[in-house]
């Protein structure tokens, strides 16, 4: 069995026990969160829709931090200006822990 969540933007294929990174949520180390299903595979069968809405997902948060660096260097051609920034984007881990249908 398998979920298709939404969060941060973003959805993700679950499955329970699986460990993903997600967008930063508000939430301690330790805490467990409920998210949004937007589509359910219980055994073959496909459940989407109005049917999916009781449907949920329970995960708990194992760690925050933030991502590899990322470098953006920006220049204007013969002007001599050049512009160097880094950036790391922050972000939750999840453990899957159940799928409710």
């Amino acid at each position: 069995m398998y979920a298709i969540i939404a969060t941060g933007g973003k959805q993700y294929k679950v499955s329970e026990g699986d460990v993903i990174n997600v967008e930063l949520l508000k939430a301690d180390v330790g805490s467990t969160v409920s998210l949004e299903v937007l589509m359910l595979n219980k055994d073959g069968e496909i459940i989407a829709g109005d049917a999916v809405k009781s449907a949920s997902v329970d995960a708990e948060v194992t760690a925050t931090g933030k991502g590899k660096k990322i470098n953006i260097f920006t220049y204007k051609a013969k002007k001599n200006i050049r512009k160097r920034q880094g950036h790391r984007q922050p972000y939750t881990q999840l453990k899957i822990l159940n799928i409710k249908a």
